[in-house]
């Protein structure tokens, strides 16, 4: 197994604008965390050496223009670009989306060559970032082109993790994308996910109903008991620890969560709504069932309070530990199941 610090973290750098490159300063201040994993930020020495001017950080670039020539236990700048950009704390910019872009694809790409272990995504501005060459509503629809598998928008904190069966689709529009074969598909990968990312033998996940109060018997629509009912019955049957649905407005304020290894929401809201408001700062957005491990922090580019030295980075350290931790667990788990009975023989 890998030692700690060799654990490469690759880092895009999100909108340079907002408060990734901030948090990001902040989170490798502490030389601690570099008993743990070699960070390398994809963006410019450039652009890195004005936003640590900008916060009069302490953090020392090992700057390399080849990910091969990465210095273990250092904090590494993979230049991406060679020109200025212009870097203006707060505003929306075009042109600062198409850098943000550039960081993630050359860090997608370290990912997908096995040069970085891990991705860990700073935020990005939805809007500033699409073009004909990008044209996804963000990162995990993006990963899931680039990267083996079946993504899942799965966000954790500790025990608390809310997976859901639709990311970004618009509210009207839900019900047409729920299918018997995509919660078949979404249970399928929290299950997967739940074994092998988080070490849970025989994950209990809980099922949050489409409609109010999970239709009251069709009053208030058909979908739960049309769908989501005899979909959950199959998979039950199948020997997964499947239950539900339970209605959405009591669920979290009842404290019936913590039962449950996993949630899964039916539409974004309904599952980071009550995700956000439990662990907001200490949430991590996790791209589930992917051959690559991604993580995020759970919060945005937050304009209005960039560059003023405000920033907590508190959801980006989680990322980076959650990601390392994950990383961890799927090579013990590939392990444990490398040579099953070699292992009951010992």
């Amino acid at each position: 197994m890998k030692k700690a610090e060799n654990i490469i973290v690759g880092i895009s750098v999100g909108d340079l604008n907002g408060i990734g490159g901030e948090i990001i300063l902040e989170t490798f201040q502490d030389t601690r965390i570099l008993e743990f994993c070699t960070p390398v930020i994809f963006a410019s020495s450039k652009a890195m050496n004005f936003v640590k001017n900008h916060f009069k950080s302490a953090v020392v670039f090992h700057n390399i223009n080849d990910i091969q020539k990465l210095a273990l236990g250092k904090v590494n700048v993979m230049n991406c670009w060679e020109e200025a950009i212009k870097i203006e704390f707060g505003q929306e910019s075009p042109k600062i989306g198409e850098y943000a872009i550039k960081s993630l694809k050359a860090a997608t790409t370290a990912l997908k060559e096995g040069m970085i272990d891990v991705l860990v995504t700073a935020p990005i501005n939805k809007s500033n970032i699409q073009s004909k060459e990008f044209s996804f509503p963000g990162h995990t629809d993006f990963l899931a082109q680039e990267l083996e598998g079946e993504s899942l928008m799965f966000m954790i904190n500790n025990g608390l993790r809310v997976g859901l069966l639709t990311d970004h689709v618009p509210v009207k529009d839900i019900v047409d994308h729920i299918s018997e074969n995509l919660i078949v598909e979404k249970i399928d990968t929290i299950y997967q996910s739940l074994q092998k990312d988080f070490r849970i033998g025989k994950p209990k996940i809980a099922v949050l109903g489409i409609n109010p109060h999970t239709g009251d018997n069709g009053v208030i629509g058909k979908e739960d008991d049309d769908i989501l009912r005899p979909t959950l019955k199959k998979i039950k049957e199948s020997g997964k620890l499947v239950f539900g649905p339970y209605a959405a407005d009591s669920f979290f304020g009842s404290n019936n969560y913590k039962n449950f290894d996993a949630i899964i929401a039916t539409y974004h809201d309904q599952g980071l709504i009550p995700f956000k408001t439990l662990s907001f700062g200490q949430g991590v957005n996790y791209t589930a069932g992917l051959n690559k491990i991604r993580t995020s922090p759970d919060h945005g580019t937050a304009f209005e309070i960039a560059g003023k030295g405000v920033a907590d980075a508190s959801s980006f350290k989680e990322a980076v530990f959650a990601a390392i931790q994950i990383y961890k667990n799927r090579l013990d788990y590939e392990e444990l199941t490398s040579n099953p009975l070699k292992k009951s023989r010992k």
